[in-house]
């Protein structure tokens, strides 16, 4: 999808009035995890490459920052501020923190519902400042989806969430990195995402190919700036149905869907049996990899890239990265300097790109 209408004029605005660096919303996460550490750790280390806005506890967060290091300096703004002023565009010498004041004190590791509905209030908070044109994209770290649940307020996660609250009928979930020094980067893309595995046959349907597929090829070309993208599929069984043998799935739904995209100019082909695609030798013509659900395509991925890895939700009106792993409660229960920040990172580092991205194409 395109930019919000807004966005789009006072991201224009932006570019024309010299604000090189895009500026990214992040969401600090879950407070007992260690979303705060590794959002505060990675927003310094890219501080000259992007204005990465932290959004959560302003004074949790300073507290973080000087324990981590007392060379980092936070700005803080209240969300009143903030809508009344717009935000100020610091240089690198500072990170912006917007307030979204927690309700409880935090022992890390230590879950407590009764800072569930803080958590989810970030995700508000970015995606108004998306809409409002303050930020070009959101970065989110790490949530506990039971916190939010017990807080008394329905979560299945952020890609569900988003999708509701950017009324965006169907997404995409994709994880993406780089397997080593000097290969391509390997994407991998989910036609189910957190459904139980007896669910997975009634939820591939044709129809639901066709919008997954559609929204592949088009982000591709416009966040990712890759002109003809070429999308592998697997099948759904075992070596891909075994032409029939171990289930028709692959014949009565997967292979019409990708021949029905082919005929709409979409660069896709299989299916193919999962257990041997992940080879570099047909890795190297593709752009994406469509899995058929979640623990099909991602331990893949996970196990070559896991730590530098990240989390891409595709067809929402807005860009939004993350990073490939959870909160990690046990190594922030043992205190700060444990936690890597790499998926962070590169997080980061995958928003700025397709930001960027989608401005080449506007020009």
């Amino acid at each position: 999808m395109d930019e919000f209408p807004h966005e789009r004029q006072v991201n224009e605005a932006r570019r024309q009035a010299g604000a090189v660096r895009p500026t990214l919303a992040v969401t600090t996460g879950e407070p007992a995890g260690i979303g705060p550490e590794i959002s505060i750790r990675a927003a310094w280390a890219m501080r000259r490459e992007a204005n990465c806005v932290l959004l959560g506890d302003a004074a949790f967060l300073a507290l973080t920052a000087s324990l981590i290091d007392p060379s980092i300096k936070l700005a803080a703004l209240s969300v009143q501020a903030l809508r009344n002023g717009g935000l100020p565009h610091f240089g690198p010498e500072r990170i912006a923190v917007i307030d979204v004041p927690l309700a409880a004190h935090v022992i890390p590791g230590t879950l407590n519902a009764e800072n569930g509905r803080a958590v989810l209030a970030t995700l508000d908070l970015a995606v108004e400042g998306v809409k409002t044109g303050w930020f070009d994209a959101i970065v989110t770290a790490p949530l506990q989806k039971s916190t939010i649940n017990d807080a008394g307020v329905a979560f299945s996660g952020h890609t569900e969430y988003l999708a509701e609250k950017t009324a965006t009928p169907k997404v995409v979930m994709m994880l993406a990195g780089v397997p080593g020094e000097g290969q391509p980067p390997l994407r991998v893309a989910l036609a189910t995402t957190h459904l139980p595995l007896k669910d997975v046959s009634a939820a591939v349907t044709r129809e639901g190919l066709a919008q997954v597929l559609d929204i592949i090829d088009r982000d591709l070309k416009t966040k990712f700036g890759i002109a003809a993208p070429r999308i592998l599929v697997t099948g759904l069984n075992p070596h891909a149905g075994e032409n029939g043998y171990l289930g028709r799935e692959e014949i009565d739904t997967i292979a019409p869907a990708i021949e029905a995209a082919q005929a709409r100019g979409i660069g896709c082909s299989g299916p193919y049996p999962a257990d041997t695609l992940f080879q570099p030798r047909y890795l190297k013509d593709a752009d994406c990899v469509l899995a058929m659900y979640h623990d099909q395509g991602l331990p893949v991925l996970k196990y070559a890239t896991f730590g530098r890895g990240v989390n891409i939700t595709l067809g929402l009106p807005l860009t939004r990265t993350s990073v490939d792993h959870g909160t990690a409660l046990d190594l922030a229960g043992q205190g700060l300097g444990l936690a890597d920040c790499g998926s962070m990172e590169a997080a980061i580092s995958s928003a700025l790109h397709m930001v960027r991205a989608q401005r080449a194409a506007i020009h």
